[in-house]
């Protein structure tokens, strides 16, 4: 929805700059597996998803938090539009929100 582009935004832009360290250490995970052969690659997605699921928890706090301060009949556009807006801009974060 329209209405929450901006907010969605600064909340992304907001998200990356604190999670930016985390954000560097899941794409270097990624170039680790896309590398990795046999059993090693085994290790390594498993590393690279547990870095993914600490990326979408604060993700999903961000979500949530701000979800919170709605009127009830506009949260699920505003999750919707926020989880579009990952899916786009953080897509190694989209599947688990």
């Amino acid at each position: 929805m329209k209405q929450f582009a901006d907010l969605i935004e600064r909340q992304i832009a907001l998200f990356r700059e604190d999670y930016a360290e985390l954000i560097e250490r899941c794409d270097e995970a990624e170039l680790a597996y896309d590398r990795a052969r046999g059993e090693e690659a085994e290790e390594r997605y498993a590393e690279y998803l547990e870095l993914v699921e600490e990326g979408t928890a604060g993700l999903v706090e961000l979500r949530d938090t701000y979800a919170q301060t709605l009127e009830p009949e506009l949260v699920e556009s505003y999750e919707a539009a926020f989880e579009r807006e990952v899916s786009r801009c953080l897509p190694q974060f989209a599947l688990g929100l």
